[in-house]
C-alpha cells in the first residue's frame, strides 16, 4: 500500500494519515482540537504533538473551547507545570484567547465549522500533488484565513499553521496522487456532495 512519504516507518503517523489527515471535519470541537495542537505545534515537529495528543485531551478539558475560554491564571500555572504537553507561556495563552475567539467565530456563523468552509465555497481543495516536494507550505487559501484569523485576534495561527489545518481536517486534500488515502478521501468528498 503507497503511503504519502512523510508518514513511513512511524505507526503513530501511519495510522493518522490513514486514518484523519485530509477527512473534511465538520464538528467544531474536532476543529478546536486541531488549532490547539497545531499552534503548540510551531517549531516543533508533529510528530512530538501526537505523541502529547492524548496528554493535551486530558489538560484541555477534552478541547472543550467553552471550558478553555475560561480558563483563569490558576489554570494557566496547572498547564505550564504539565510535562506531557508543551509548556510555552505564549502559545498557552493564545489557546486560551483563540478559544474565546473560536466562541466568537461559532456565534457569528452559526458555527466554526461553517465560517472555516466559507473560504472553500463548503468544497475541499485537491492538491493533485504526485511529489512532496510539490506541496507548499502556504497558499493563497491559508493566506487568507490566516489573514482574517490574525483581524479578528488569533495568536499562533499563522498562514504555515492555518495551511497545516486546512490539510489535516480536508479542506484541502494534499494526499499525493499516488497515495492510496488520495482516492479514498476524494470518494468520501465526493459522496459528501
Amino acid at each position: 500500500m503507497k503511503r504519502c512519504e512523510w508518514c513511513t516507518g512511524l505507526p503513530l503517523y501511519m495510522e493518522y494519515h490513514d486514518t484523519e489527515w485530509g477527512v473534511p471535519v465538520y464538528d467544531d470541537r474536532k476543529h478546536f482540537e486541531f488549532l490547539v495542537l497545531e499552534s503548540a505545534q510551531a517549531g516543533l515537529s508533529w510528530l512530538t504533538i501526537l505523541k502529547k495528543r492524548e496528554n493535551y485531551r486530558k489538560a484541555y478539558d477534552g478541547f472543550n473551547p467553552e471550558k478553555v475560554a475560561k480558563y483563569g491564571q490558576a489554570k494557566k500555572q496547572k498547564l505550564l507545570s504539565d510535562a506531557g504537553i508543551v509548556r510555552n507561556r505564549l502559545k498557552i495563552e493564545a489557546s486560551i484567547n483563540n478559544a474565546r475567539l473560536f466562541l466568537e467565530v461559532q456565534k457569528e456563523f452559526g458555527s466554526f465549522s461553517a465560517y472555516l468552509w466559507s473560504f472553500v465555497g463548503k468544497k475541499p481543495v485537491c492538491g493533485n500533488w504526485k511529489t512532496l516536494a510539490e506541496i507548499p507550505a502556504t497558499t493563497e487559501l491559508s493566506d487568507r484565513v490566516a489573514k482574517d484569523m490574525k483581524k479578528r485576534g488569533f495568536r499562533f495561527l499563522g498562514s504555515t499553521i492555518m495551511y497545516a489545518h486546512l490539510q489535516a481536517t480536508g479542506l484541502v486534500n494534499d494526499h499525493l496522487t499516488s497515495c492510496f488515502r488520495f482516492r479514498e478521501v476524494k470518494k468520501l468528498i465526493t459522496q459528501q456532495e
